[in-house]
This record gives structure tokens, sequence and C-alpha cells, in this order.
């Protein structure tokens, strides 16, 4: 449920329009409503200004959509992540609103315009084309909280000019996102040269020695940048969310 329908929910109440005993039952699905197989937060949007998202990895379409109806029955946006096009095009048929990132494997229905993140610059750096994805993932996620959002891809430390072309950006940024493979080098050449925080995102990619990502998961851990935190290999969406998070409150947005 958003702040404006519970605001306007008690003023309904104040102004008689409304009873206490049907406000009470529109209340009853807080803080969660249990539909069988999901036990959904509508509470979330008010405690943490965003709502529940849907993981659509292991979900059926038709589980995926009854989220998606409920989450816009309660007056959120519905977003999913780890899907593909065959659960967008399912989506679509019943939500011709649906928005589809294919890279970021992410869709959105909304249910109204996206709320103001933040007036500052969120910059997606990746550090080869085959982060891409993951990096899309955290861009997508940071835009449709209402962020603005740039990006710079395949810019890794194998070819460090091309990090180094785009230094008016870098530390134009508000927050920056650095996703990487390999060895996981690039959020530490970031976090040496920019002022703002840096939120590290490991990916899978890389050879046998990479180990699916956990070598470059210690490697951001073990940063000599003190403006850099990490989150879970592959995990773009949390890194949009938390960018997101920082936008929003260092530019004075409640």
């Amino acid at each position: 449920m958003q702040i404006e329908l519970l605001r306007r929910l008690l003023e309904d109440v104040r102004e008689k329009r409304l009873s206490p005993d049907d406000a009470l039952k529109r209340l009853k699905t807080l803080p969660y409503e249990d539909i069988g197989f999901a036990k959904l937060d509508n509470h979330r949007s008010l405690r943490k200004g965003f709502p529940e998202v849907i993981f659509g990895q292991g979900k059926t379409k038709d589980q995926i959509l009854r989220l998606i109806t409920e989450l816009l029955k309660g007056g959120n946006d519905a977003i999913v992540t780890r899907i593909d096009r065959e659960v967008y095009d399912y989506v679509k048929k019943r939500y011709v609103r649906a928005v589809f990132n294919e890279m970021a494997r992410m869709l959105v229905v909304r249910k109204k315009r996206a709320a103001e993140g933040g007036k500052g610059l969120i910059l997606v750096v990746c550090a080869g084309t085959s982060d891409i994805p993951v990096a899309e993932e955290a861009a997508f996620t940071a835009e449709v909280f209402g962020n603005r959002v740039e990006r710079v891809y395949d810019a890794g430390v194998a070819g460090i000019h091309r990090l180094f072309d785009n230094i008016d950006l870098l530390r134009s940024a508000n927050v920056t996102i650095a996703v990487a493979g390999m060895e996981g080098a690039l959020p530490s050449v970031i976090g040496g040269i920019v002022e703002g925080p840096v939120i590290a995102v490991p990916t899978s990619i890389g050879y046998g020695a990479s180990f699916k990502g956990l070598a470059a998961l210690l490697a951001m851990l073990n940063s000599c940048s003190s403006n850099v935190a990490v989150v879970n290999i592959d995990n773009g969406f949390s890194a949009g969310c938390i960018a997101s998070i920082i936008n929003k409150r260092s530019m004075g947005i409640d």
C-alpha cells in the first residue's frame, strides 16, 4: 500500500465517506497478504519507500502474473527480476503497459508515474561486455525507482584508458555502481579517483580460477579504497536499490 493511498483512506474515514469497519477490511492486508503460494508484503512500501519486488526465477508464469495483480491492487508498481521474454509475453497479454528490459531480465508494470528517487546522478560502470546483464539489472532498477542513470560499459582495467576517458562523468556521479568479473579490480580503481560511494558488484564471469565470481567478490571485499562497499555475486538489483537509497537521502528527499 502506498503512503498516498493510506492517507486517503484515513481522510475518507475522517470525512465519513468510509466506515471504520470498511477501512479495517482494507487494512487487514497489512502487513502482508497470504495468497497461498506466497505471503505478499504490502507493508514494504510504507516501511522502505518501495514495494516488494518479485524474484521471478523459479516461479511459474501464473504465479508471477498473480503476484503482479496483487501488487497493483495494493497501489504499488509491480517489478519482476530474473525473467525471460516468454514470461514477459505472458504478462503482456494481461498488462499491455508492461515494460521489459531484456538485457536486465526485468519487467515493470506501473501503477502510476515513478516517484522521484534523487536529483543526483547514478553512474553504472562495467568492466566487460559479458558483465552488461548484471550492470543493466542495476541500472534499470535505479531508473525504475526514479533516478537519473548513465552507463559506461566495457571499460575494465585491461584497457584503463577507456575508463579515464570518462573521468569527468565519474567525478560528477553522486553514486557509482562498478560491475566486474574476472579479478574484480574495477571498483578499487574507481574508488581511488572519485569522492562518492562506490557499490561493487562481482559477477560470475571468468575462467576456472575465478570460481564463478568468488575471486572477484574476495578482491572487492579486500579493496584498499575505503569508499567501496560490496553486494553479492551477480546482484545488480541490490546495487540499484542501495544506490537509489543513497541518492535519495543525500539529496534530502523524504
